[in-house]
C-alpha cells in the first residue's frame, strides 16, 4: 500500500472521508509537508500532513508538531480576519494533519503571477495591510503567547535552516548571522506567521488568503516584513535588467504596513535582516530555484557589502539594491 492509500485508509477511519470511492489527489506545494485534494463524493477539500524531514537536498529535520501550530494559527486569525484564511474542518492531533478549505480554480498563486513579471503595487499594499492586522491585534496578547510558545519550531525552521547555515557558509559574516539568530531567539513582541511570502499567498478577484503557517511563533514582527520583501528583492533580480516595476510593490507593502501598525522603529531591524534573508536565499538550506549563477553571486556580493553597514536601514538597502540592479546586465 503506497502513502496515500494508506492516507486515505487513515482519513477513513477517522471518520473525514466517507464514501467508498473517495480519492486522493497529490497538490504541488512546499518542501515541508504533503498536500493532497480530497474529493469525496460531492465534497471537495485539502488534507494537510507535516514531513519530519523536508524535501531539500540537505538535511533538514523538523518536529511534525508543527501541523498543530498551523491549524491553531488559522484559529486564532479567522476570529478578526476570516476571509484571509482557509475554513477549517478537521484536527487529528495524533495523525499530525488537518483538513481545510479547497481554494479552486478563481485562486491562483501570487508566486506564479510574480514570476511571470505581474507586479502590482494594489497586492502588495493588501499583503501589507493584513499582515499589519495581525501582528497589530496580536500584540500583548497573553492567549497567542502561550499558544505559539514555539520557539524550538521556529529555530529548527528558520533560525538553523536561514542564518545558521548561512553564516556556516561565509566565516567572515558568521559573528553577524550568530548574533542576529540569538535576538531573534530572544525576541516576544506579536503573533509571526513565518514563512510570509508570494508562494503561501492565493489571490483571487475577492480574497487574498493565507496558507503555510505551519512556523507560526510569537517572536520578532521584522521576521515576517523581511521574508515578504526579500521575495520582492530577488524577483526583481529574476527579471533584470527588465523593470517590471517590483521598486512599487516594496514601497506599498512597506507603506501599508506603517498605516495599520505603525513601528517606524523596525525599519533598521527589517533592513539588516532582509540583507541576511537575500544571502540565506542562495547559501542557505533552502535555496531558491530560479536564480542562475550570475544573480546568485550579485546577491553574495551585495550581502557582503550591506552587512558591513553597521545597521543598514531598509530604506539604505532598498536604495542600494535598486542602484546596483540599474547596472544589472546579464
Amino acid at each position: 500500500m503506497n502513502e496515500s492509500a494508506e492516507f486515505l485508509q487513515l482519513l477513513r477511519q477517522d471518520g473525514v472521508v466517507r464514501t467508498d470511492d473517495a480519492r486522493l489527489m497529490p497538490l504541488t506545494g512546499g518542501v515541508s509537508c504533503e498536500i493532497y485534494l480530497v474529493e469525496d463524493g460531492a465534497e471537495r477539500f485539502v488534507v494537510k500532513r507535516a514531513l519530519a524531514k523536508l524535501k531539500v537536498k540537505a538535511d533538514w529535520f523538523a518536529d511534525i508538531c508543527r501541523n498543530r501550530y498551523e491549524w491553531e494559527f488559522i484559529r486564532y486569525v479567522s476570529r478578526f480576519l476570516p476571509a484571509v484564511v482557509p475554513a477549517l474542518r478537521h484536527c487529528s492531533a495524533t495523525g499530525n494533519y488537518f483538513a481545510m478549505e479547497y481554494l479552486g480554480g478563481e485562486f491562483q498563486n501570487w508566486k506564479q503571477q510574480l514570476l511571470a513579471g505581474e507586479a502590482r503595487p494594489e497586492a502588495a499594499a493588501q499583503a501589507g495591510g493584513l499582515l499589519a492586522e495581525i501582528h497589530r491585534h496580536s500584540t500583548g496578547d497573553a492567549e497567542a503567547k502561550r499558544i505559539f510558545d514555539t520557539t524550538p519550531n521556529f529555530y529548527q525552521l528558520r533560525i538553523e535552516a536561514y542564518l545558521l547555515a548561512t553564516g556556516v557558509k561565509h566565516p567572515e559574516l558568521r559573528p553577524l548571522f550568530e548574533a542576529e539568530a540569538a535576538r531573534l531567539a530572544a525576541t516576544r513582541e506579536c503573533l509571526v506567521h513565518g514563512d510570509f511570502s508570494p508562494k503561501n499567498i492565493l489571490v483571487s478577484p475577492e480574497r487574498m488568503v493565507l496558507l503555510d503557517c505551519e512556523v507560526a511563533w510569537y517572536g520578532d514582527p521584522s521576521f515576517d516584513l523581511a521574508f515578504m520583501l526579500n521575495h520582492f528583492f530577488l524577483k526583481t533580480l529574476l527579471h533584470a535588467p527588465r523593470e517590471v516595476g517590483m521598486r512599487r510593490m516594496v514601497e506599498a507593502f512597506w507603506a501599508a504596513y506603517q498605516t495599520g501598525r505603525p513601528t517606524p522603529e523596525l525599519e533598521t531591524r527589517v533592513g539588516r535582516l532582509l540583507v541576511m534573508l537575500l544571502l540565506a536565499r542562495v547559501d542557505g538550506k533552502s535555496p531558491v530555484e530560479y536564480l542562475d549563477v550570475g544573480r546568485q553571486d550579485f546577491v553574495r556580493q551585495f550581502a557582503r557589502v550591506m552587512l558591513h553597514e553597521e545597521a543598514p536601514s531598509l530604506g539604505v538597502v532598498t536604495n542600494a539594491w535598486f542602484a546596483r540592479l540599474s547596472q544589472f546586465t546579464s
